[in-house]
């Protein structure tokens, strides 16, 4: 894990070289044990220059970067780790390649030597790189295929320039911050800012599975590889042995995603994703650091689980508990860490935990992912019913059953957000209000931007093949938008800002080949959601656990907007120094901030994506 930056620009709008060193400064977090630089010239006077911050996981003593062959023409600075790196050099030793370091840098180098473009379809594992190639005269450049790491770009003055964060492309010379309208509009439905947009105009995400050349003053991407939930599903019978490959395949997936030269560890929740990691590293090393977070007024707190497997498994557990007051101080630190909204309350406690797991560990395992490609939220069981409840008549589920469902308390929230949900008719608004903040009438009632939709039906998330199953077609939604730019980034992000990297063993992309290739039925049956995994864990996990009801990672947020953080929230959004109270229509704006201080309606989701909103414009949009 580690950060990168480079440019390859026309010699008279190429940045001074100093411009580099302030980039990787601004990086400085996610590569505490070095920093390198490589520049070189390209044809037609144009400048290249590649940087590198290190965070030392594999080989800390070599594989520094960039990392170059001046006989092979090659340079490259890399964000990530190969696991099946060992793998692979055998296969290139045979083909005759030798090798100076036991480094997947340095395999991942000689990889693109010997298969060029190609060598990403050979990757397992989660990366972000790029390779200034001199004898093509190309810069080729790469993100992993969930967006495990992530990659952004900037093309400016005839040059293309990136970062693995926005901030370090921000001290490039002469770049106007424009706020993308657009962007705003969309993190009011989503969230967050879904790709590849983000909401500086001008700077933008290499997708997931994305490889792309720069050559002769232009840049071409194209997608490598896509979720296979895309596409329906072959017909396959039932498998009686399915549940044990699929223990097998995780078990393999753990394993290797624990190659490591430095300490490491595993967050855990008590839940079961986190739980089966952790049940699972146990089997390969004699001790494992679990680290725990709860909080300190939650009468749901999920600490005694995960003590509760820490014990069964016997690991070196240490626990931590926040409360309102750590969220106020860290929430403008942690917003300037992202560069954009920290989408969720829940983004701060992972990052507070990342710095307790710092002072032991370089490395964690953490169970992201598992929801979005085993079918875990309660989402995943209500899409099925749309059809049946949308031939109900329109008057009966508006005028009598929906006023009656949203006077119930709060404690029946999921039926209140499934009924409002599945009466949305237009399929893809209905894919991104499922986790997110307004509908589009709700968008028009509050704002006073009035932008497009969700872009082209044929883009993703959204271009899965409508002969799918309604499973299939959500999870691919969730796999393409949801799971990159909301919790892949909150992890890199969260964690990189402590200095430790994290690792995903659920999105092991050969685990979610095999998943994807069973019927709908091993992922969601009737109303039990990751059937599968539910199923191997029982053979592995205490009861209590597995009986357990899913309660997700929630911060009692609502309550604390009420109470220690309320005048927090009104200083920001109906202060007179807000800079974003200008989209709103301020009545509807008030509107929702009194009934939520009233304990009239819980718009907690809502509030705490306006007021992140507000503090990233006072951080970035005018600096």
């Amino acid at each position: 894990m580690c950060g990168i930056a480079g440019w390859i620009a026309p010699a008279a709008t190429a940045p001074e070289p100093a411009t580099m060193a302030a980039m990787l400064a601004a990086m400085a977090h996610r590569g505490p044990d070095g920093e390198g630089i490589h520049a070189a010239r390209a044809a037609g006077g144009r400048q290249v220059c590649l940087g590198h911050r290190r965070l030392a996981i594999i080989d800390p003593n070599g594989a520094r970067q960039p990392m170059c062959d001046e006989a092979a023409g090659l340079a490259l600075v890399f964000n990530g780790e190969i696991y099946n790196f060992r793998e692979l050099r055998a296969q290139l030793e045979r083909l005759g390649q030798r090798f100076a370091l036991d480094s997947d840098t340095e395999v991942l180098l000689r990889a693109y030597q010997h298969w060029g473009e190609r060598v990403v379809h050979r990757l397992r594992g989660m990366f972000a790189f790029a390779i200034w190639d001199a004898t093509r005269e190309r810069l080729f450049l790469a993100r992993d295929r969930y967006g495990e790491k992530p990659l952004f770009l900037r093309e400016h003055g005839g040059g293309l320039f990136f970062a693995s964060e926005i901030k370090a492309l921000l001290r490039i010379p002469d770049f106007r911050r424009e706020v993308d309208l657009g962007a705003v509009w969309d993190y009011l439905a989503y969230r967050y800012v879904p790709g590849p947009r983000t909401l500086l105009a001008g700077i933008r995400k290499l997708m997931p599975g994305t490889a792309a050349i720069w050559e002769n003053g232009a840049l071409r991407e194209w997608r490598y590889w896509t979720p296979p939930d895309r596409l329906a599903a072959p017909r396959i019978r039932r498998d009686g042995d399915a549940v044990a490959r699929f223990l097998d395949r995780f078990d393999e997936a753990v394993k290797l995603q624990m190659v490591s030269d430095v300490p490491f560890g595993a967050f855990l929740s008590g839940g079961l994703d986190s739980s089966m990691i952790v049940a699972m590293m146990t089997q390969h090393c004699p001790q494992v650091r679990t680290f725990s977070v709860g909080f300190s007024d939650d009468g749901a707190s999920e600490l005694p689980y995960a003590a509760m497997v820490a014990r069964r498994f016997g690991t070196l557990h240490r626990e931590i508990v926040v409360g309102h007051r750590d969220i106020v101080d860290a929430l403008p630190r942690l917003i300037a860490f992202r560069d954009a909204p920290v989408c969720e309350p829940s983004d701060i406690a992972i990052h507070l935990m990342a710095r307790e797991a710092a002072r032991s560990v370089k490395m964690v395992l953490t169970g992201e992912g598992s929801d979005e490609i085993l079918g875990g939220y309660p989402k995943h069981v209500f899409e099925r019913l749309v059809p049946r409840w949308q031939l109900l008549p329109r008057t009966l589920r508006r005028r009598l059953i929906a006023p009656l469902v949203h006077a119930l308390p709060y404690g029946f929230r999921r039926v209140k957000t499934a009924v409002t949900n599945l009466d949305i008719e237009d399929w893809r608004e209905r894919y991104v209000r499922w986790f997110g903040a307004l509908n589009r009438r709700e968008r028009e009632r509050l704002s006073v931007l009035r932008l497009d939709g969700f872009g082209p039906a044929d883009a993703r998330p959204f271009d899965a093949d409508q002969d799918n199953s309604a499973l299939r077609r959500l999870l691919y939604f969730d796999q393409t938008s949801w799971l990159p730019d909301n919790l892949l980034e909150r992890g890199d992000r969260m964690t990189m800002a402590a200095s430790i990297e994290a690792r995903v063993p659920f999105l092991d992309h050969v685990l979610a080949e095999f998943v994807s290739a069973l019927p709908d039925e091993y992922r969601v049956r009737g109303l039990a959601t990751k059937w599968i995994l539910r199923t191997a864990a029982r053979q592995v996990l205490p009861e209590e656990i597995l009986k357990r009801p899913k309660v997700g990672f929630r911060v009692p947020v609502n309550r604390w907007f009420r109470e220690g953080m309320r005048g927090f929230l009104l200083d920001h959004l109906a202060g007179a120094d807000s800079l974003t109270r200008g989209y709103y229509d301020g009545k509807a704006l008030d509107a929702v901030i009194g009934e939520h201080l009233g304990g009239r309606q819980n718009h907690e989701k809502l509030l705490w994506s306006l007021l992140n909103l507000e503090i990233w414009h006072r951080q970035y949009a005018h600096a």
